[in-house]
Formats: structure tokens, sequence, C-alpha cells
């Protein structure tokens, strides 16, 4: 058992030897990322509490082992938070938050996937994650425009309408989804 605990300890120190900067930055920025996640989705009185220390602990899962489930469970943590928020605390869903909670799970997301294929002791130019970071806030922007429209949209339609109109977009991305799955089968 000791032999263990030493062979992986000086596992660690070699890797850690050999890290570079900018895949170290990667990670601590999957970390912060779903820090900020979670800071924004769980209740203030419980982040002032004894549980911040085990959110930062969930949050930093995808910053040391990016390639496995960290990020599922980052943001599975972040989903129970916000659905204890609003039903338990009786938070008012505001805009902002929504917003702010959606952009910061896309970005661990998408960071955490960056990770996962940088090796941490790559030499990488930092136009590599600078173009990946472009890439995600041109999304987010895109999202946050199509939400508030949506929203707005709302208003205006209500009733029946809407109710037809939210049906037949959950058809099809239902059924997106489903050919999408068949597709991957295949190959």
């Amino acid at each position: 058992m000791l032999t263990s605990i030493t062979a992986r300890a000086g596992r660690l120190r070699k890797v850690l030897s050999r890290a570079t900067a900018v895949p170290i930055i990667v990670r601590f920025s999957v970390w912060l990322t779903g820090l900020l996640a979670l800071g924004v989705a769980w209740p203030a009185p419980l982040l002032a509490s004894r549980y911040a220390g085990m959110l930062a602990l969930i949050a930093l899962w995808p910053a040391l082992a990016p390639a496995g489930r960290g990020g599922t469970a980052v943001a599975l943590t972040a989903v129970a938070g916000w659905l204890l928020d609003t039903a338990g605390f009786d938070a008012e869903v505001a805009l902002w938050r929504v917003l702010a909670l959606a952009a910061l799970l896309y970005l661990a997301h998408t960071l955490t996937a960056l990770a996962a294929v940088l090796p941490i002791d790559s030499i990488v130019n930092l136009d590599v994650p600078g173009l990946w970071l472009g890439r995600a806030a041109v999304v987010i922007l895109i999202s946050s425009v199509l939400i508030v429209l949506a929203l707005g949209l709302t208003a205006d339609l209500g009733g029946s309408a809407f109710q037809l109109a939210t049906l037949v977009g959950l058809a099809g991305a239902t059924a997106v989804t489903v050919l999408l799955a068949r597709m991957a089968r295949r190959e």
C-alpha cells in the first residue's frame, strides 16, 4: 500500500516537472469556469457554508482528469444547485443568471474538451486556446441573442400558439437526436 502511494507521488512529481504553461492555464480555466458555474447555480446561503469546499473540489475534478467524467459531474451538480435554488429556496429566475450559467457551463465543457486532448507537457502556441475560446465566444454570443429574442417572442405569442411551437420544436430536436444516433451507429 505504501509503495503504491510512493510510486504515485513519484509519477505526479515527474508529470508536474514536465508540465508547460499553456496546458496548466487551460486546466486552471476549466476549474475556474466550473467553480463560477457552480457559484451562479447554487443558493447563496449554501455557498457561504461548509459546502463551498465540496463544490470547489467537484469543480477541480475535470481540471485534474479532463478525459473522465468530471465535466459531467460539474454540469449535473450545477443543474442540481439551480433546481435546489429555484425550487427549494424559491429564488427568482433571472435572465442574467440563466445566461451566465449557460455560458459558464458551455465554457467549462469546451475547455474540458481542449484539456482532454492537450497533453500536460505539450508546447502549444497561445493561438490554439485563443482560437478555441474565440469560437466559444461566438457560440455564446449567438446563443444569448437567440435566447433573448425567443423570450421576447414568448411574450407576444402566449397561449396555444406558443405551446404548439414548443411541441414542434421538441419533436424536431428529438428527430435530429435520433437521426444523429443512428448515423453514429452505422459508422
